[in-house]
C-alpha cells in the first residue's frame, strides 16, 4: 500500500499555520493601533483583551510548529495574491503548495479570532441582530 504524499491532516496543519501566522500579526497590529491612536480613554483594557487573543494564537502557533518538526514539514514561501494566499511547503521530502481563496481564509480567520477573544461564534457582527431576535 502506497503512503500518500501529503495527508489531509498535514495539509490542515499547514492551513492552521497560515491562519495563525496572519491572526497573530493582526492582533499585534491592532494592539499597537489601540495604544497609539489616542482615541480610547482606557486603551490598556482593549490592549489586554486583544493581547490575550495574540497570546492564544502564539501558543497555538508554537504547537503547530512543534508538530511541523515532528512531521518534517516546512513552509518556505508565502505569497498574498489577488485571489488568496499561496504557500509552498516541503513535507517528508515531498514538495507542494496550498492555495486558500480570500473569502474562506478571511471567514476562518474571523471565526478563530472570535474564539481566541472568547467571543461566541454565534455572536452577531456590528449592526446584526441576534439569531433569536431575528427569528421572531
Amino acid at each position: 500500500m502506497a503512503i500518500p504524499a501529503v495527508t489531509s491532516e498535514e495539509r490542515a496543519l499547514i492551513k492552521s499555520y497560515l491562519l495563525l501566522t496572519f491572526i497573530h500579526k493582526v492582533f499585534e497590529r491592532d494592539c499597537r493601533v489601540i495604544q497609539e491612536s489616542g482615541v480610547f480613554k482606557t486603551p490598556q483594557l482593549y490592549v489586554e483583551v486583544v493581547g490575550n487573543g495574540a497570546k492564544q494564537a502564539a501558543i497555538l502557533l508554537r504547537e503547530v510548529k512543534q508538530e511541523f518538526s515532528r512531521r518534517t514539514i516546512k513552509v518556505y514561501d508565502i505569497r498574498k495574491g489577488n485571489d488568496g494566499i499561496e504557500a509552498r511547503y516541503a513535507c517528508r521530502g515531498y514538495v507542494g503548495s496550498i492555495t486558500i481563496l480570500w473569502p474562506s481564509f478571511r471567514k476562518e480567520m474571523m471565526e478563530r479570532m472570535r474564539a481566541y477573544l472568547g467571543l461566541h461564534a454565534s455572536d452577531p457582527g456590528p449592526g446584526q441582530p441576534h439569531a433569536a431576535a431575528a427569528s421572531h
